[in-house]
């Protein structure tokens, strides 16, 4: 089978292309390609005539969307269903990748199911929101699949940011006060993978990493398995703050744990706890 991979260029699009085993892949980067741009959409689709379209393509700077909303909705919105569109015309599948920021958090900690309500707070939530309904438009042979705070060894994640400050000597200041679940590309890219099947599950389904965080919590956690295998030293403190103190322009979810347990027990596969994923990503940095 062969596999269209859009957002080739970003983090989960480089562990798909590491991972893939039993698909011949084309990944195309946003250079490569503009997903909100239809007719080049067509002819790329037309042109390599995938079994299945994998869309990690995304605007996901929060904050900016909120004065981007145009550029926002067009990658995250009109995109996906441009994608939809053509690999129902060659008979594909298509998997799309959203978010936890389609919810409002306001669901008394209990973890969101895949089928509850949504309500996005701000404008990257309702982007993202906007292109899953395209895609469940366009075509029924569809998978979303939400996922939330993604991290690897490579581009620009939390992760990333907070290991640089360390080794930097800076005092690192974390939210305390926002939970969800901190997600490895690595697991997520092997799950999307399995669902890439002929016969992998349709409609929507979330998937995260086992356990739940605060930005604080997965701060500290990263500076003590980055100081235990020697990747930094002697770091500056860790100090917890409030999401308002932050001033963001976008209001995020206070609570956005998602319920993956569904989609693992379709796939036989378990959740891998999002701690238990540190050392191989912090290797692989230590490594390069």
């Amino acid at each position: 089978m062969r596999a269209l991979i859009t957002g080739a260029g970003g983090q989960l699009g480089v562990e798909l292309l590491r991972t893939a085993k039993d698909f011949e892949t084309v990944g195309l980067s946003h250079t490569d390609l503009d997903i909100g741009d239809s007719a080049a959409v067509d002819a790329a689709i037309e042109h390599h005539r995938p079994d299945v379209v994998i869309n990690a393509a995304a605007y996901n700077a929060v904050d900016d969307a909120e004065k981007q909303s145009d550029l926002a909705f067009w990658v995250n919105g009109t995109g996906p269903g441009n994608l939809a569109r053509a690999a129902q015309r060659i008979g594909a599948r298509i998997i799309h990748i959203s978010t936890d920021y389609v919810f409002d958090g306001k669901s008394n900690n209990t973890p969101y199911k895949p089928d509850d309500p949504t309500n996005p707070l701000n404008t990257y939530g309702k982007s993202k929101l906007a292109g899953e309904k395209e895609v469940a438009r366009a075509t029924a042979n569809h998978l979303v699949i939400r996922t939330s705070w993604l991290f690897s060894s490579h581009g620009r994640n939390f992760l990333q940011i907070i290991l640089t400050a360390l080794k930097e000597g800076k005092t690192v200041r974390a939210v305390k006060d926002q939970s969800s679940v901190p997600t490895a590309c690595r697991g997520l890219a092997e799950v999307i993978w399995l669902c890439a099947k002929r016969d992998g599950p349709r409609g929507i389904a979330h998937w995260v990493d086992r356990g739940r965080a605060t930005r604080y919590d997965q701060a500290v956690a990263i500076r003590e398995m980055a100081e235990h295998i020697g990747l930094i030293r002697g770091s500056a403190p860790i100090q917890a703050a409030l999401a308002s103190d932050f001033k963001p322009a976008a209001v995020r979810p206070r609570f956005s744990v998602m319920d993956a347990s569904e989609l693992s027990r379709q796939l036989g596969k378990p959740q891998r706890r999002w701690k238990d994923w540190l050392p191989q990503v912090l290797e692989e940095i230590y490594l390069k």
